[in-house]
């Protein structure tokens, strides 16, 4: 941010007070960060390129969602979905759908048939991509639904064939998750 406006580059500024913004959410400040995320943004979304524009979409969609603000989080990820099949610019399309799932879960009526739909759609979609992480996060979601629904061998059998993928990174969060969750479904 600093740099950005010692060097007038507007895009820099943007995307440094956006970020700040995610890590306040993330920090449990909710409000404030997506407050400041929407300051970011709020005017300068032609300097953000398609894939900039739904990376925001996605973490703001993801404040949304910690926040218990599911209709806003909905709301910013149905806008996205549409702008990006007009632009055809797919990079984090899997993620939407993943996150819209996610979202529809947490409706006080929850939409389990659109979220199972949604989750479906974002591994297509991170499969057409060679996405790994993508996918690992969309089963990850699915076998959860599953889980709930009692459908455990179903959902451990997705986890379990993407989570075989992976030669390295079980240190970080998704793989972590992902083991822990077989690990439970085994039971």
């Amino acid at each position: 941010m600093t740099l950005g406006t010692e060097q007038g580059i507007p895009r820099w500024m943007v995307q440094g007070t956006f970020l700040r913004g995610v890590i306040l959410a993330k920090q449990g400040r909710g409000k404030e960060g997506i407050t400041q995320m929407h300051q970011a943004v709020s005017g300068h979304l032609a300097i953000l390129s398609g894939r900039d524009r739904s990376y925001v979409a996605v973490l703001l969609a993801e404040a949304y969602a910690k926040e218990g603000q599911t209709k806003e989080g909905l709301k910013v990820v149905t806008e996205e979905l549409a702008r990006v099949h007009k632009t055809a610019e797919h990079v984090y399309e899997a993620e939407l759908h993943r996150i819209k799932g996610e979202l529809l879960l947490r409706q006080s009526a929850p939409d389990k048939e659109e979220a199972e739909g949604c989750f479906q759609t974002a591994l297509e979609v991170a499969r057409t991509q060679g996405a790994k992480s993508l996918e690992l996060r969309a089963a990850m979601g699915l076998s959860r639904l599953w889980q709930r629904q009692g459908k455990q061998k179903e959902a451990r059998r997705l986890l379990a064939e993407i989570y075989g993928w992976f030669a390295e990174g079980f240190d970080t969060a998704d793989l972590k998750e992902a083991k822990a969750m077989l690990e439970e479904l085994s039971v």
